[in-house]
């Protein structure tokens, strides 16, 4: 495969762009071109009826009328264009005074953006927000500055228009100012950062972007989720990134046993399963809390930290595959919480029956009965 930066490639993207900036130079020449032999076929057409009016003593005053409405209108066509002319020159003065604010604030945000500037009163996260909500209002206060200044601004059709204009804006972007206000929020709050791991309701992924109208998410299903701002805001947001770095993401698991079995002995299986599990930290220790003394059981939360926020459902998998092993080699059946009673042998499965067909031969954990 030939490589992006070779020599040849760059004279063949050279080339492209080079044609097309040809081709489109073309178009715009001939559009003038066009502009100019119609503007000129009817200058000629008027002047050929002109003349031919004016041959004939019954058409001769149209002929005069003719003339005085050209010359009328070429009249008031130069008075309007001089009047118009300061205006022109306050519109183009606004447009690049505002061209350069606008430089000038993507130039000092976008350095805050990539960590050149450090400002302690502005947070590096909302830069490209910030950035992006300036140079709008920018732009919305130069074209109302503008708006005066604009040849026939003054006449009945422009308001006119202008009033419609409003009116339909205000009638269909009310649900866009809320989308609007919510992204603000999300944004300035820092609820949620881009590449968190983050479980929004029922749906749990990594926070790809996070825009003014909507959030996306990317699932550990390869799935990407567009959640509206204004659905996000009214939901409970949990963010397993935010504090990982501390002591890695805090999850529990929860498991009922009968009073039958010492509560010593169901702690010391759960933190064997615990230590025996990949991805589980060592450092802070996993705890095992008795939540509930319930009618037919006790409940049992082993809470556990975990490095790696994107591989909580796997490890978790990997802790409860575990926990079913620890607890049949100790012998230990876990029957709740649909318990009715004691049955006549135990509900565990052997060592030697751990992976039958078609499951691969799997040795059991140290310590297993045979």
């Amino acid at each position: 495969m030939a490589d992006a930066t070779s020599p040849g490639t760059i004279s063949r993207l050279a080339q492209k762009t080079t044609g097309v900036k040809i081709s489109l130079l073309n178009r715009v020449l001939r559009w003038l071109i066009n502009l100019f032999t119609a503007l000129v076929g009817l200058t000629l057409l008027y002047s050929w009826a002109t003349l031919v009016f004016g041959l004939f003593p019954f058409t001769r005053a149209w002929s005069e009328r003719l003339n005085q409405a050209i010359f009328s209108f070429l009249g008031e066509l130069g008075q309007g264009i001089l009047k118009a002319i300061p205006g022109l020159l306050v519109v183009v003065f606004i447009v690049v005074l505002a061209r350069y604010i606008t430089r000038f604030l993507h130039f000092v945000f976008g350095r805050i953006e990539r960590g050149e500037l450090h400002l302690s009163w502005f947070d590096r996260e909302t830069a490209s927000t910030t950035r992006k909500i300036l140079s709008f209002l920018v732009w919305l206060l130069a074209v109302a500055m503008i708006y005066p200044y604009l040849p026939g601004a003054d006449t009945e059709a422009f308001k006119g228009l202008s009033v419609m204009v409003g009116l339909m804006v205000s009638l269909g972007a009310s649900s866009v100012v809320g989308q609007f206000a919510s992204g603000l929020i999300l944004i300035y709050a820092k609820s949620l950062k881009q590449g968190e791991y983050v479980q929004i309701g029922e749906v749990e992924g990594t926070v790809i972007h996070i825009g003014l109208f909507a959030t996306k998410i990317h699932t550990n299903l390869r799935e990407e989720i567009s959640i509206p701002n204004s659905v996000l805001v009214g939901q409970s947001v949990k963010n397993y990134s935010r504090l990982a770095s501390d002591g890695g993401v805090i999850t529990q698991v929860g498991v009922t046993i009968g009073y039958d079995t010492p509560w010593r002995q169901v702690e010391a299986m759960l933190i064997e399963a615990a230590n025996k599990t990949p991805g589980v930290r060592a450092i802070p220790q996993a705890r095992v809390y008795q939540t509930a003394l319930s009618d037919f059981y006790v409940e049992y939360f082993l809470r556990i930290a975990v490095d790696e926020p994107r591989r909580r459902l796997e490890i978790l998998s990997d802790l409860h595959a575990t926990i079913q092993d620890v607890f049949n080699t100790y012998g230990v059946q876990i029957m709740s919480p649909h318990y009715r009673g004691d049955p006549p042998e135990a509900k565990i499965i052997a060592p030697e029956q751990w992976s039958p067909a078609p499951a691969g031969q799997t040795a059991p954990p140290s310590g297993s009965t045979q």
